[in-house]
């Protein structure tokens, strides 16, 4: 325990003390935020922040590997790379080009569903995935793999879209996304999984310090796509896909208040929200500054992780 706590810690400094360099980097490099202009004035005020300061996650994926090179540790790093490269060729365009637009968004469904199909190969092939879903303690569900497959893959997916969605304000992502680490350091007996969710954890924390309102640098979709990524393949090993709704409350409350709004709007031609992802409604509607957004925000995520813990320890039959 006290080593996998002193690579966290480890993590913390790394990223705590290498983000200046990176940020001042990328000012040199003009590699900055574009500003949608429909978004309001407050976030007007951002533009010229650097974005991609979600590269120092990478750190995290250095130390977890050198502190438990094993394969379940290879496949969460390797989970890790692909899901932030996708997130970089996003955030170049829009940084090189300020093109807030990106890359399509065809484009990156066509590569999250591909490089999720290879890691689901592998975890069926190489660690035993099962098609099992465990419902209650002592039943599961089991699912034909036709079946199984393509519903799994459009949350892993789906899920890491979502977690996307959550970063759009100052240190939003990181207090909602430490809370969703811990709980899978809570649960696992897998030392991987623990060492990874601790180093997560002590990245995000280090990277924190600078994303906080006012966020000297955005992480941009190089971060959260990674985590995104990290976070429902977590979910997929650990095999705590029943609670997926509740422990991924936040981030699905995000994506589906934009489906929300486009299916109301394209019906009524009215808005359901002032704007969203919601966590805009909270400011726009309600005056709700920032800080408070992310703090009420991160709060939903501890309960929601508090929640999902005595579900999978009295429900789930947890470490029994």
């Amino acid at each position: 325990m006290f080593g996998i706590l002193g690579v966290s810690g480890l993590s913390f400094l790394l990223v705590a003390l290498l983000t200046p360099l990176l940020i001042k980097g990328l000012h040199i490099l003009k590699l900055t935020q574009p500003i949608r202009t429909e978004l309001p004035p407050d976030h007007q005020a951002k533009r010229g922040t650097p974005l991609m300061a979600g590269l120092i996650l990478l750190t995290g994926v250095g130390t977890s590997l050198q502190s438990h090179p094993a394969p379940l540790m290879m496949f969460l790093c390797v989970t890790f790379i692909l899901f932030s490269t996708i997130g970089f060729m996003d955030d170049f365009k829009k940084a090189a080009f300020q093109d807030p637009s990106g890359i399509s968004g065809r484009m990156k469904l066509i590569l999250q569903f591909a490089f999720t199909g290879v890691l689901f190969f592998v975890l069926f092939r190489s660690f035993g995935l099962t098609t099992d879903i465990t419902l209650f303690q002592g039943f599961q569900l089991h699912l034909p793999i036709y079946i199984y497959l393509p519903v799994i893959l459009l949350f892993v997916v789906g899920s890491a879209n979502a977690i996307n969605f959550t970063d759009g304000l100052d240190g939003l992502l990181i207090n909602v996304a430490i809370p969703t680490y811990f709980f899978f350091f809570l649960i696992s007996d897998k030392p991987e999984v623990q060492t990874f969710s601790l180093v997560m954890i002590g990245c995000l924390l280090g990277l924190f310090l600078y994303n906080i309102y006012p966020a000297r640098a955005f992480m941009g979709d190089t971060g959260s796509l990674a985590i995104g990524g990290s976070l429902s393949m977590l979910a997929i090993i650990e095999k705590v896909e029943i609670l997926i709704p509740i422990l991924f409350f936040v981030y699905l409350a995000e994506q589906f208040s934009v489906i929300l709004q486009v299916w109301y709007y394209k019906r009524t031609k009215l808005r359901l929200f002032r704007m969203a992802p919601i966590h805009y409604h909270f400011s726009l509607k309600y005056g709700w500054s920032e800080n408070k957004i992310v703090m009420v925000f991160g709060f939903i995520s501890w309960l929601s992780v508090l929640i999902c813990w005595l579900l999978w320890k009295y429900m789930l039959g947890g470490n029994s």
